[in-house]
Formats: structure tokens, C-alpha cells, sequence
């Protein structure tokens, strides 16, 4: 594998992959586990995506789609299992990242989140602040609609208070008002487990991303999996709304 990285390295690496990761429910049922065991293994792949990206390619930018906001309609039992499992993860695995120069950011409303989940998620947050490694952002109780209502409002607010004239508002006024502001469009969106749709995702951010929709459930998606669909990017040609001619990321 380590002449496939390198391969993958040399040809040019996109700045910013965004994984959707799906099919955690699917892994656990077809082998008779609980939906929280199967969220514990893709907590795991999470790890492992981490570790790979971090030691072997040195991405720039990584983000992941944890926790929707339409997921609080699961059952109550599954919902307090995943913020029991995101509060022992941010403070298990994610924190230990600093040391490697992880910075960690959140795009979501984390104020829903459970005060021991929402403290723990905010000690990763102020401990890998001056990350100049890897940004690392997931989303947590994230939604693209709400994300751009909340952005409407955000600039609306603005311009009742004189802080802000209609004139002046343009493309650079309405992403600063993102949870990304700062954080580069993703170049390749991947979501796993074989569905073929955004689910509420990175909705204005993803408008000329790339996508790759691998059926490998996200427990299982490996290191392999991902430098598969990297190469497979690396052939595209990009146009970005132009006539053609590859753009290099």
C-alpha cells in the first residue's frame, strides 16, 4: 500500500474531502448487533480514517458528517447512545490528535448537544486551536438548509443594525456567514454504504465537488477503499462550470 500512496501524493492530492458516513445501522443488523454497536465500529473506521489521513496521505482539510440535524428523530435509546459514544471519542481519540497537530473544528449547532457531550466537544475545541496540521471538522447536528437560513438571518440581522448595506452583500459576505467560513469548498464528497444523495450535506459548499458513492458500509471502509476512490478522482476532469481542461486541486 505504501507505492499507492506515494502514487496518490505525487499526482495530487484534493485539499478538502468531505465523507458522509453511512451505514452504520446496516452493519450492525446484518450481523444480529445492536445500532449502537454498530455506530462503536464506525466510531472506529473514524479512528482509523484519522490515523491514515493524518500519518500516511497529510491531507489538508477532512470533514465528517457525524450527527444530522434530522437525526434527533431517531429513537431516544439510539440518540443517547451516540452522544455517549461522541462524548467518550472527543475525549478518548480526538484529543490525544493535538500532540499530531490536529485542529479541530465543528460546523453544527452544538448548543442541543448533552452538557457532557457539548463540554467535552469544547475541550477538543480550545485544546487544538493552534493545530497546523490536519483540519479536522465534523459535523454535528449539521443540516445545509438550516445552515443557509441560519446565514440569511445572520446577514439580515446585519443590515437591520446599519452593519451592513444590501449593496455589500455578495458571495464573500454570505460564506463568512457559514459554520465553514474559512474552511475551503470540498473537492470530493464521498458518501458510503452505496446511497446516492447529499442527505441535507455542505449543500452551497458542494456546488462543484466531485462525488464517489462506494457501496462499502462505513464500518468496513478501509484505507484501500479511500486510495481507490482517490485515484479515481485524480482521472476526472474538472471543470468547474468551463468547457473542459483539467484543473489541478
Amino acid at each position: 500500500m505504501i507505492d499507492r500512496i506515494e502514487q496518490v501524493r505525487v499526482a495530487g492530492l484534493p485539499r478538502h474531502v468531505a465523507l458522509i458516513l453511512d451505514g452504520n445501522g446496516r452493519w450492525a443488523r446484518q450481523r444480529n448487533l445492536s445500532r449502537a454497536e454498530g455506530h462503536a465500529a464506525g466510531a472506529r473506521a473514524v479512528e482509523r480514517m484519522i490515523h491514515f489521513v493524518v500519518n500516511e496521505l497529510h491531507l489538508e482539510y477532512l470533514t465528517l458528517f457525524a450527527f444530522s440535524a434530522e437525526n434527533w428523530s431517531r429513537p431516544a435509546q439510539e440518540v443517547d447512545a451516540l452522544m455517549t459514544l461522541l462524548r467518550q471519542f472527543a475525549l478518548d481519540k480526538l484529543l490525544s490528535l493535538k500532540d499530531a497537530g490536529v485542529r479541530l473544528r465543528i460546523a453544527g449547532d452544538i448548543s442541543r448537544l448533552p452538557q457532557e457531550t457539548r463540554e467535552a466537544v469544547e475541550t477538543v475545541l480550545a485544546q487544538t486551536s493552534t493545530g497546523q496540521g490536519l483540519n479536522l471538522t465534523i459535523a454535528l447536528n449539521y443540516g445545509g438548509q438550516q445552515e443557509i437560513l441560519r446565514a440569511c438571518q445572520r446577514i439580515a440581522r446585519s443590515v437591520a443594525a446599519g452593519e451592513l448595506s444590501e449593496e455589500d452583500i455578495d458571495r464573500s459576505v454570505f460564506e463568512a456567514n457559514l459554520y465553514t467560513v474559512g474552511i475551503p469548498d470540498p473537492d470530493l464528497i464521498i458518501r458510503t454504504s452505496g446511497e446516492e444523495r447529499l442527505s441535507n450535506f455542505l449543500l452551497w459548499q458542494a456546488a462543484y465537488a466531485e462525488f464517489s458513492f462506494p457501496e462499502t458500509l462505513w464500518p468496513d471502509f478501509t484505507p484501500e477503499d479511500f486510495l481507490d476512490i482517490l485515484m479515481a478522482f485524480q482521472a476526472r476532469d474538472r471543470r468547474f462550470g468551463g468547457s473542459g481542461g483539467r484543473v489541478d486541486s
